[in-house]
């Protein structure tokens, strides 16, 4: 019988990339994975074998799991974030349209990223690495500082008084309730239900109520 001769492989680089595999198609896999699966689910093992390639490959570029999956979550954040971080110019700039748009954007992450909100809070929210944790710190402080600005911008003229963190954590509560509470969601609907329609319905709702309870009250 012939033996089969093995070939170690040395340190430095996987081979396993061979196939065109680099960052950004690790991170694409992982946030694909994130759509269909819960954070815990989506190992190393279960991201290096929908992408076809060693485990070893998704290590040499990124360290560990937490820090391709931090790197996930700002992908998927990525337009709100950038949205949060523009100030808006112009004479017909209007705090509670701001408002309104950024609300909307909101629900929209929500949706493309299903289980975003689990992510921040079973993964990242707990990890270990100061790294991380700074960065997810200045990350979750973006949208706080955004409707900071909207208030001090704003003066009083179209919005009454209301404190930012407050209003961030209702907005991400409630936009990230549809989805990560969808089968509570349908369980409520009647039969028949587009629950897609009913999801659009529901955004705008939530605006026309959050946007009434802000508005300024003339005493």
């Amino acid at each position: 019988m012939e033996k089969k001769t093995v070939t170690k492989r040395g340190k430095g680089r996987p081979t396993a990339d061979e196939n065109g595999v680099g960052r950004e198609t690790l991170i694409d896999t992982a946030a694909r994975l994130l759509q269909e699966l819960p954070p815990a689910q989506v190992s190393i093992a279960a991201i290096g074998r929908e992408a076809g390639v060693d485990p070893a490959l998704i290590r040499y570029y990124f360290g560990n799991r937490e820090a391709l999956l931090f790197e996930v979550a700002q992908k998927f954040a990525q337009p709100a974030q950038d949205a949060a971080s523009q100030d808006e110019a112009g004479e017909d700039w209007d705090a509670a349209a701001q408002l309104e748009t950024f609300i909307h954007r909101t629900f929209r992450f929500t949706r493309s990223a299903k289980y975003m909100q689990r992510l921040m809070i079973e993964e990242l929210g707990t990890t270990k690495s100061p790294i991380i944790q700074q960065k997810l710190k200045e990350w979750q402080r973006t949208p706080v500082a955004f409707y900071e600005r909207l208030q001090a911008r704003d003066g009083g003229e179209k919005l009454g008084e209301f404190d930012a963190l407050f209003l961030h954590l209702a907005v991400v509560g409630i936009s990230d309730f549809f989805q990560a509470g969808s089968a509570v969601v349908k369980m409520l609907a009647s039969d028949g239900t587009d629950i897609e329609e009913l999801e659009q319905h529901f955004e705008a709702f939530v605006v026309r109520l959050l946007l009434d309870g802000l508005r300024r009250r003339n005493d």
